[in-house]
């Protein structure tokens, strides 16, 4: 069917009193970008509802890139034609031929007038409506509660939509209108999830990941890249640090408290990440975890590991089960390339039996006793690559920073 404009609800974001203004231009901001794609689309603003005019453009390719939008709640695809009776029965019957409904398909009208001089009600307009296009397509059965066919019609003095379709988007808040976080990127299910889930509250997101060559696999770091782009379809870009991490990691290694490597890689992440977040304006760094998944992600354990920064840690998928994280996965489509078997440097050095409870003197006393481990922190940091990727593959490199091209 080739319909004439979108019609998009905000979702969560109309419900913030003064700070809703913001939060629709920053939302428009982010359509308009996505708008680039499709030259004849124009937007067009109303209280509340933003109108795409299509002017030509394919309804369906451009629904599907704006439902991933953060902010906007459902989009329908809509006819528009005068705001006549006639033209009315005349539009709506076209639009259900269009459906081509099978027997016993069941339907109603649901009509709304909102220019109060049109001269039939809301309820007139329900039978005058309904009752031509049942005379054309006697297959239709009246439902009044769950139709397969809800054919809705607003009448405005402007125009008048018809419509049935409701496509659900992501919601939440748009892109970066509460901040900016540090996402702990790994290549497993969760980290990805959560990146997600702090996008779709608002936050802007950049990842860190760590690799620790030649013990990880090129393909490893790939693999997080492809999760990257998949954000970034949520977003338009994400910006990915790499940090090398051999040096801190095999340090652990050497003092002899095998049970300890796993709080102790941590704790080093987190104080990396903690020092790229103040570079880069970040209030909070946002982690993948989940209450007692692993050894450590027990309450004792990240306890012990949070002592290392002093940002706030957000961790959306804290009282997830794991069904509820993979069942997320899928939806985003992170799902299929965090199950590639090539492992990160979380994975490495694994103890037989981690601490599930460990103690922070003693973390801290090991700590010390760690040769320059500050140093190697700090050279990290200085070592750090970081691009930019967008959905549709390209690598961006970013000016402020050095890339190794090797990499890719």
């Amino acid at each position: 069917m080739k319909y004439d404009m979108l019609m998009i609800r905000y979702g969560e974001l109309t419900l913030k009193g003064k700070n809703r203004g913001r939060f629709e231009r920053t939302v428009l901001k982010h359509v308009e970008s996505v708008l680039s794609s499709f030259p004849a689309a124009q937007t067009q603003t109303e209280y509340g509802r933003l109108y795409i005019m299509l002017n030509g453009e394919d309804a369906a390719k451009v629904s599907a890139e704006l439902k991933k939008i953060f902010g906007l709640h459902s989009i329908s695809p809509v006819l528009v034609c005068p705001s006549e009776l006639d033209q009315i029965i005349e539009t709506s019957t076209s639009f259900i031929r269009q459906l081509a409904p099978a027997e016993g398909t069941t339907f109603k009208v649901t009509a709304r007038r909102v220019w109060k001089r049109f001269p039939h009600s809301s309820h007139e307009m329900n039978h005058l409506v309904g009752a031509p296009v049942l005379q054309e397509f006697p297959q239709l059965k009246i439902s009044m509660k769950q139709p397969e066919i809800e054919l809705r019609i607003e009448i405005r003095e402007h125009g008048t939509y018809i419509y049935s379709e409701v496509i659900h988007g992501v919601g939440g808040f748009p892109r970066g209108s509460n901040g900016k976080a540090m996402l702990l990127l790994s290549g497993g299910i969760d980290s990805p999830v959560a990146g997600y889930s702090g996008m779709r509250r608002g936050l802007e997101v950049e990842c860190v990941h760590f690799f620790s060559y030649p013990f990880t696999s090129p393909k490893a770091k790939e693999k997080v890249l492809e999760l990257a782009k998949v954000l970034s379809g949520y977003t338009g870009s994400v910006k990915v640090h790499l940090v090398p991490f051999t040096d801190v990691q095999t340090s652990f290694t050497t003092v002899g408290q095998d049970n300890l490597i796993i709080t102790l890689m941590r704790r080093s992440m987190l104080r990396i990440a903690t020092k790229l977040a103040e570079r880069q304006g970040a209030l909070a760094l946002l982690t993948g975890d989940s209450l007692g998944q692993v050894a450590s992600q027990t309450l004792q354990s990240m306890n012990v590991i949070g002592r290392a920064t002093d940002l706030p840690i957000l961790r959306p998928l804290i009282t997830m089960d794991k069904n509820e994280i993979v069942d997320i996965a899928q939806k985003i489509g992170t799902y299929d390339l965090s199950i590639l078997p090539y492992e990160d440097c979380c994975t490495l050095f694994v103890p037989k039996s981690p601490t599930t409870n460990p103690n922070l003197h003693v973390v801290e006393r090991v700590e010390a006793s760690i040769p320059n481990l500050e140093a190697m922190l700090e050279e990290a940091v200085k070592q750090t690559e970081t691009v930019v990727l967008r959905p549709d593959s390209v690598i961006e490199v970013d000016r402020e920073e050095t890339i190794d091209e090797n990499w890719f």
